[in-house]
């Protein structure tokens, strides 16, 4: 992995610690309070944060508040049908995903990988640690290890596909790693191959619908793929999503705009929402400050 991806996996541990501190004292902590407690010059931790998402840390502590997700919902609540009908892409999309990828077959899903080849390798990413799993089609699995550990999600995603064959290649997957968290340098989309029965890839594909900065909630993917009262089915689904952040489960969020829970663990959920909405007003407006 190269070092930008490096120290974005660094940025992500500086940010989940602040989290943690923003959580206990609320959002009326000083930057110098804050910088303080991370061992840093409010000046030097300042810079790491506005090079991470573009804006100041205090701008971010609004990102990362309980209150954001209900925000969020208020001025940029995607409503899916809308989005397919404008060609599921925005100005402020920074992943164009959705053209490249497709799903193995029911009968091949239920062979429950026999057969499968799959790469794995470790990478740094702007969430900590992550376990990225491919076939020779596309990207398969991604798995956070920040808050869950390791050898949890080296479980949780073989555990998928119990009959695969595992092998072990970083340098294969590491061209679309680095598409898949922007390390490379351009936007090319990641191929996806989606390993899922078919319910659960409608849900995973209307998740790609929704570009990035915004979200939608649990009843609206419902809508949009033909089953307005199967919302639990749904949210089970997206649970199970297996390629994390690439298919943006992070941005469903419950009616009520309370966050819900993650698979990989609530802050990274929150630090990706916040992530990606403090980069969509960036690039939009612009807040270095």
């Amino acid at each position: 992995m190269n070092m930008q991806a490096t120290e974005q996996g660094y940025h992500y541990n500086v940010m989940r610690r602040a989290l943690d501190l923003i959580d206990r004292a609320g959002p009326g902590l000083t930057l110098e309070d804050l910088a303080g407690q991370m061992n840093m010059s409010p000046a030097h931790f300042q810079r790491l944060f506005s090079q991470w998402v573009g804006v100041s840390p205090k701008r971010y502590q609004q990102y990362l508040t309980l209150d954001h997700a209900k925000r969020l919902l208020r001025e940029r609540h995607t409503t899916l049908a809308a989005a397919h009908e404008a060609g599921l892409s925005g100005p402020g999309r920074l992943h164009d995903l959705f053209q490249r990828w497709e799903a193995m077959s029911p009968g091949d899903y239920a062979k429950e990988g026999e057969g499968l080849t799959v790469f794995w390798g470790w990478f740094e990413s702007p969430f900590g640690p992550a376990l990225v799993m491919g076939t020779d089609k596309g990207i398969c699995g991604i798995g956070f290890a920040a808050e869950t550990g390791e050898d949890h999600a080296w479980r949780d995603l073989t555990g998928r596909w119990p009959k695969a064959t595992f092998l072990e290649d970083p340098m294969r997957l590491r061209p679309w790693v680095l598409e898949a968290f922007g390390a490379s340098g351009d936007l090319k989309p990641a191929p996806l191959f989606l390993i899922g029965a078919p319910f659960q890839i409608k849900v995973w594909e209307a998740l790609l619908a929704i570009p990035s900065g915004h979200v939608t909630t649990y009843s609206e993917i419902a809508r949009a793929i033909g089953h307005p009262k199967a919302v639990r089915a749904v949210g089970t689904a997206v649970g199970r999503n297996p390629v994390s952040w690439l298919i943006p489960c992070h941005r469903a969020l419950r009616k009520s705009g309370a966050i819900g829970g993650y698979h990989w663990g609530l802050p990274v959920k929150r630090a990706m929402l916040a992530w990606e909405s403090a980069r969509a007003d960036a690039v939009q407006g612009g807040d270095a400050a």
